[in-house]
């Protein structure tokens, strides 16, 4: 399966951005699917996850801001982002998986939040 993140850019703090995640392949309904983000100097972590049922989890410093969808005819997964912060701004990749990514990491997409 190949990933390909989209969707990142420049917004000043309070701002908002979608990112999009496409997929390749036919397993995508069945795989749950996460987004990820690295900051420089820090480890990846996981911001938002969506199993195949549709079912959500998020980490404590993105809830209630950030939304993670998917569009299994689209084979697309997405993430609105609102109230965006500095502390945002990170590289945010895509992957398959709940627990453990299970692809290859794409390049994934530069999120800069200016403040």
């Amino acid at each position: 399966v190949q990933l390909q993140a989209s969707g990142g850019g420049l917004v000043q703090a309070g701002g908002s951005l979608r990112l999009s995640c496409a997929a390749s392949g036919s397993t995508f309904s069945l795989s749950s699917m996460g987004w990820y983000r690295q900051a420089p100097g820090k480890q990846r972590e996981l911001v938002a996850r969506i199993s195949s049922g549709g079912s959500t989890n998020y980490v404590d410093s993105v809830k209630g801001r950030f939304a993670i969808s998917r569009d299994n005819a689209k084979n697309t997964m997405y993430l609105q982002m609102n109230s965006l912060k500095p502390e945002d701004t990170a590289a945010y990749y895509c992957n398959r998986g709940w627990t453990t990514p299970l692809d290859t990491w794409g390049q994934g997409t530069q999120v800069t939040v200016s403040s």
